[in-house]
């Protein structure tokens, strides 16, 4: 299937960003990119692009005008026999001196010859389009972003636009249709569900059937799957917990030192209220608030 996506004044250092691949016979001949036109046919104007050595015209190409032009095939529900090959189209449009009037140059064409299906996607830095034709012509303006095109639509100004020919549908779905458009099953797929469904019973009748290992609380001994039916331990709530109690750690009074007198902690001169002077040096350490600077005590 031909793919086009563009990215139309995304980039800020680029306008228009293309990237294509095309579906084509292997054995048709056809020429690398190249610098072509020039001519007085061509309106003097060059471009770069591969050639088609079969019907002399291409199917992606950029005018020295900075024009981008691509193609690709339309599937409809019934071949169009065209007079001219589409490949022509392209190397007409890259001639142009802008987006919009290579739109008006293949309307005029189209009014004179009959072409096969085609999607066709013009685009310079001032503007771009989508041309669509399946014997009739659709004109869309693009919009800033990226949009993606292939041989039954694709994603254009953020909407689907996706029509598949019934004769086609059995390539885009990847099996042939049964009718009323649902596919076929066939013997292998449904073999390979009941595997599937049967496997998945077995696991779940092993998960429910054998019961883990699980340790008495209380006796530190395992008990086996073997040894007897496995109870399991009665869950614990939040609330079951004991209250843990909260720790406090004293520090003991510091050693006294034969050479150096002891001086006292970082604390407040002033006695803590109804703290008689009975207390310890242990509690006024606990109780008593840090006072930043002092004068320590011999």
């Amino acid at each position: 299937m031909c793919t086009l996506t563009l990215a139309w004044r995304a980039f800020g250092d680029a306008p228009v960003a293309l990237a294509a691949t095309r579906d084509e016979a292997l054995d048709r001949p056809s020429e690398p990119p190249a610098v072509r036109g020039g001519t007085d046919d061509d309106g003097g104007v060059r471009y770069v692009a591969p050639r088609d050595a079969e019907a002399g015209g291409t199917w992606i190409g950029v005018s020295e005008g900075g024009l981008v032009v691509a193609v690709t095939n339309r599937w409809l529900d019934a071949d169009r026999d065209g007079d001219r090959s589409r490949g022509l189209l392209v190397r007409d449009c890259l001639t142009a001196a802008s987006a919009e009037a290579a739109v008006k140059s293949v309307e005029r064409e189209l009014d004179e010859r009959a072409y096969a299906g085609f999607n066709l996607v013009l685009a310079d830095d001032r503007a771009a389009f989508l041309l669509m034709y399946d014997g009739g012509l659709v004109v869309t303006r693009l919009d800033p972003g990226v949009h993606v095109v292939g041989n039954v639509g694709g994603v254009v100004n953020g909407a689907e636009r996706f029509a598949v020919p019934e004769r086609r549908r059995e390539f885009g779905e990847g099996a042939p249709t049964a009718p009323g458009g649902s596919r076929p099953r066939s013997s292998r797929s449904r073999a390979s569900r009941a595997r599937r469904g049967s496997t998945a019973r077995a696991a779940s009748s092993r998960t429910t059937s054998t019961a883990p290992a699980s340790t008495a609380r209380g006796s530190g001994r395992a008990r086996s799957p073997g040894s007897g039916p496995a109870t399991t331990p009665p869950s614990r709530t939040p609330t079951d917990r004991p209250a843990r109690r909260p720790r406090i750690r004293s520090r003991s009074p510091r050693s006294s030192r034969s050479a150096t007198p002891e001086r006292n902690p970082p604390t407040c001169d002033a006695t803590p209220s109804g703290t008689g002077a009975s207390r310890d040096r242990t509690s006024m350490r606990l109780n008593t608030i840090p006072c930043g600077t002092f004068s320590p005590r011999t």
